[in-house]
């Protein structure tokens, strides 16, 4: 699948620039043309010569070679790729992309760039958390832009944390599904619930529970890249929403969930379900703050509307329904008896029991259960992963 496609790899002046020889090797044993860009600053860190060697191809630094007297387009260079990877993106790169600054021959590439930019940020913790570079990501996110987000370890300062950029390999797969997915979901619209609802008991007290999103935010981001219309129902969360090609539907409580989630659903050829909604409310919800009195406080709840079962009563047989199941036992039997009682079409069962899967984390452990019965298990995996494995197999069921 990458036989022949043209891949731009731009290295700035990051640590983690040590990992992209081993991408450029991968790359090219699959038939990939590579063109590896430098920053001056990416040179204190990886060598040219190791990569011009892998690439077949001589990195280019500068426009103009005065040795030579050779001079590179980069409106050509530009033009030519298929796909463009900014790996490692410092924090300083970050902040030129999303301000269009243009001081080395690198980002003279990237302005001129016509093709899909993914980019993978390295840096460290409180660099990666800074309100300013958070912004420039989601700033490139809304341009269409590709975040590889970066993964949760050992940082070259020594501290633990997010920051550091996602190994070669896994640049690598995510190259390759791009260009085996391409825009397949192109043409539908897909409809997602995420995070969790807030019941309320008075203005400053709720019923909730412990979903992050995470897991549904990822599978925006995963249909949205794979050419899906998205519509993306999210409840409280705090991560970050500004997601590029999804329309985000704030909503707090059960019933706005319901409201919103059904108004969407006819128009939807995919809906996957992955929010965390109470089962229950307080039947009173008081106008001021329940002051501290006796020993003990009743509360009478009543029950939220199924919206899983709602759709499964008026789901169409050209619409493809998911839910998901998050158990503490009895697994795959109480999974089973929710997908068909809800008659949905798949359904994704995590168990509590799961070390690494569950609420709030950033991995998960999922085994797919369709109404035939088949069960397809799957390893502890990035939430991320999660998402692509699901979009797989809602694929290979609706062509």
């Amino acid at each position: 699948m990458l036989n022949g496609k043209k891949i731009l790899i731009g290295i700035t002046g990051s640590i983690a620039a040590y990992k992209i020889p081993l991408l450029v090797r991968l790359l090219i044993k699959q038939g990939a043309e590579v063109q590896v860009v430098m920053t001056p600053a990416a040179h204190d860190f990886v060598t040219a010569l190791t990569l011009s060697t892998l690439s077949n191809k001589p990195v280019l630094t500068d426009a103009f070679d005065p040795e030579t007297g050779q001079w590179d387009s980069h409106v050509a260079l530009g033009l030519w790729a298929d796909l463009m990877l900014m790996a490692p993106a410092t924090a300083n790169t970050l902040a030129k992309m999303a301000h269009g600054i243009a001081d080395n021959y690198l980002l003279t590439v990237y302005l001129s760039a016509r093709c899909p930019v993914f980019f993978a940020p390295a840096m460290d913790l409180d660099m990666y958390k800074h309100p300013a570079t958070q912004q420039n990501i989601r700033e490139l996110q809304q341009r269409s832009h590709q975040l590889i987000a970066p993964a949760s370890g050992e940082l070259a300062s020594g501290l633990c944390g997010e920051g550091r950029m996602e190994e070669p390999e896994m640049l690598f797969e995510i190259i390759k599904a791009h260009f085996k997915n391409g825009k397949r979901f192109a043409g539908k619209k897909v409809l997602i619930s995420a995070g969790p609802t807030y019941e309320a008991i008075d203005p400053v007290r709720f019923i909730g529970n412990h979903s992050s999103g995470r897991m549904g935010i990822e599978l925006a981001k995963t249909f949205a890249s794979q050419g899906a219309k998205v519509i993306l129902v999210l409840g409280p969360v705090e991560l970050d929403t500004k997601l590029g090609n999804v329309e985000i539907v704030p909503v707090t409580s059960a019933a706005e969930m319901y409201d919103s989630c059904m108004a969407f659903f006819a128009e939807a050829d995919i809906t996957v379900m992955s929010a965390a909604v109470a089962d229950y409310r307080p039947e009173q919800q008081a106008d001021s703050k329940i002051k501290k009195k006796d020993e003990t406080l009743t509360l009478s709840l009543v029950k939220n509307k199924d919206i899983l079962a709602a759709m499964g009563q008026q789901k169409r047989a050209d619409q493809f329904l998911v839910g998901f199941a998050l158990e503490t036992d009895h697994e795959i039997e109480n999974a089973v008896k929710k997908l068909h009682t809800k008659k949905l079409d798949l359904i994704v069962l995590n168990s509590l029991a799961d070390e690494g899967a569950g609420f709030g984390k950033y991995t998960n452990k999922v085994t797919l259960i369709d109404k035939a019965g088949e069960k397809t298990a799957f390893d502890l995996k990035p939430k991320r992963e999660v998402a692509a494995d699901l979009a797989d197999a809602i694929f290979s069921k609706i062509v």
